[in-house]
């Protein structure tokens, strides 16, 4: 047996999520099928980095293949690339140790979220349109406050797999650019929607119904109150899974390009 670590990106729209489960299509179950199809009657593994939610996307999902082949990880990626949907292309398959644990060895992951200011035509899968004013320097102030080690109980939803609900923000970034308001979130690891339950707050507070006070309570109460603000999936991006020796791979630009255009008239 042999254990690949892989790295997917994937356009989550379409999926149920990352995790496998009964009745619905997800990206770990696809993989599974079609890798059952590559290496037919040999028994396969396959363990993601952590969950995505339903419609969430994924710049670079990192995982691990078990299997017992002779195959050449760059030959792996190809017979899966083609025989996987559009939505979903192995970026690249190295070898790895047997004691390699995609899930267990990551030390940190960070997501993007892309809000849009204006309606797109094009980009509709992949940013928040908002038609509200924000007060974007509002929104950075606050986002302040999540940096550090925090219990988000607050922030997600309940999770029977999950021991703590205390995680540790390592960063958080925010920019504007063009319409794009482009958010960056690093942690040691993330709770059941508690990225989009941290957008969702954070635009409460831009459009001017939620304050740096009420953020301050939502991190030291048990509060139902961000679940009413949950951010769509559809803005939000998996960018990448950090490991031991690792650091950011990309810099914290945007995905797509929302740019407003003007025209004058012609006689």
């Amino acid at each position: 047996m042999s254990r690949f670590k892989l790295y997917i990106e994937y356009e989550g729209t379409r999926y149920s999520g990352w995790q496998m489960q009964k009745n619905s299509k997800a990206i770990q179950g696809k993989l599974y099928e079609v890798a059952q199809r590559i290496f037919k009657n040999e028994r396969i593994e396959i363990y993601g980095s952590g969950r995505t939610d339903a419609g969430v996307h994924a710049l670079c999902q990192a995982a691990h293949l078990d299997v017992k082949t002779v195959l050449a990880p760059e030959i792996i990626r190809m017979k899966l690339n083609d025989e996987l949907p559009a939505d979903i292309n192995i970026l690249e398959v190295e070898k790895v140790d047997q004691k390699f644990h995609a899930r267990h060895d990551a030390i940190s992951r960070s997501y993007i979220y892309q809000i849009s200011r204006r309606r797109t035509a094009f980009a509709k899968p992949f940013v928040w349109w908002i038609k509200d004013k924000l007060d974007f320097t509002k929104m950075e102030h606050a986002s302040k406050l999540f940096i550090g080690m925090h219990n988000f109980v607050s922030f997600a939803d309940k999770d029977d797999e999950e021991k703590s609900t205390k995680v540790l923000i390592e960063d958080l970034q925010m920019k504007e650019e063009g319409d794009l308001i482009l958010i960056r979130i690093t942690g040691s690891h993330f709770l059941w929607k508690q990225v989009r339950r941290m957008i969702g707050v954070l635009v409460e507070v831009g459009r001017g119904n939620l304050t740096q006070n009420d953020i301050k309570y939502f991190l030291e109460h048990n509060s139902p109150t961000p679940a009413k603000y949950t951010a769509p999936p559809s803005g939000l991006f998996l960018e990448e899974v950090i490991y031991k020796g690792e650091k950011h791979k990309r810099e914290f630009n945007s995905l797509i390009t929302i740019t407003s255009c003007k025209y004058s008239n012609h006689k």
